[in-house]
């Protein structure tokens, strides 16, 4: 196999994802599809999701080039989130996954039915 196959640990393939599988990165980027978005409506729109967490998945979008930030000199910092033009091309493939999800949720919850049943 070629050296940096996607199969490697330190693989920048597989490091990019593992940031497009991180348990927030889908949520995230979609509801930020419609336009720029404050950090404390993402944390109220997302359930489960503490803010600390959400803190740093969106740094580590930032820092992916898929989302910037954009602070605002208000009294206290208004912070909004938004996709950057990489970010928009990752929304299609996101939507598919998504599209997937929505079909296919039926069927999953019922194989886990029936695993669990026999384990």
């Amino acid at each position: 196999m070629k050296s940096g196959g996607p199969y490697l640990a330190n693989s920048p393939f597989r490091c990019i994802l593992d940031r497009i599988g991180d348990k927030w990165t889908v949520l995230i980027m979609r509801l930020l599809t419609n336009g720029p978005i404050r950090f404390n409506v993402l944390n109220k729109l997302i359930e489960g999701l503490s803010a600390k967490v959400l803190s740093r998945a969106l740094k580590d979008l930032e820092r992916d080039g898929l989302v910037t930030r954009t602070a605002y000199p208000t009294v206290p910092v208004t912070v909004e989130y938004d996709l950057t033009s990489l970010g928009r091309t990752l929304i299609g493939t996101l939507d598919a996954l998504s599209d997937w999800a929505q079909m296919n949720i039926e069927a999953v919850h019922a194989s886990q039915r029936r695993y669990d049943a026999d384990a």
